[in-house]
């Protein structure tokens, strides 16, 4: 809609006074000012690429017919991070 007058009454379908009802209404979202003054993440980041630890069947201890937990494996065999796979 163009505020040119036209078929209107009092206000021209602009509302009340105030702000909003003068020519040249360009107010800026609050929330754009709000990004704009967050800093840039600079640089570029990617995701390492985790590798697989493969662990034979036979490290795997058993006692009395329960096989070991990945937690387990890992904290006997020293292992940080990754996946362990089993084969």
């Amino acid at each position: 809609m163009v505020g040119r007058g036209g078929k209107h009454a009092k206000t021209s379908g602009r509302g009340g006074k105030g702000q909003t009802a003068r020519a040249g209404n360009k107010r800026r979202p609050e929330l754009r000012d709000i990004i704009k003054k967050l800093p840039k993440l600079r640089g570029y980041r990617f995701k390492p690429v985790r590798s697989v630890r493969l662990v034979s069947p036979d490290k795997v201890l058993t006692t009395a017919g329960k096989k070991e937990t990945f937690s387990e494996i890992r904290k006997r065999l020293s292992i940080k991070g990754g996946k362990i796979k089993i084969k």
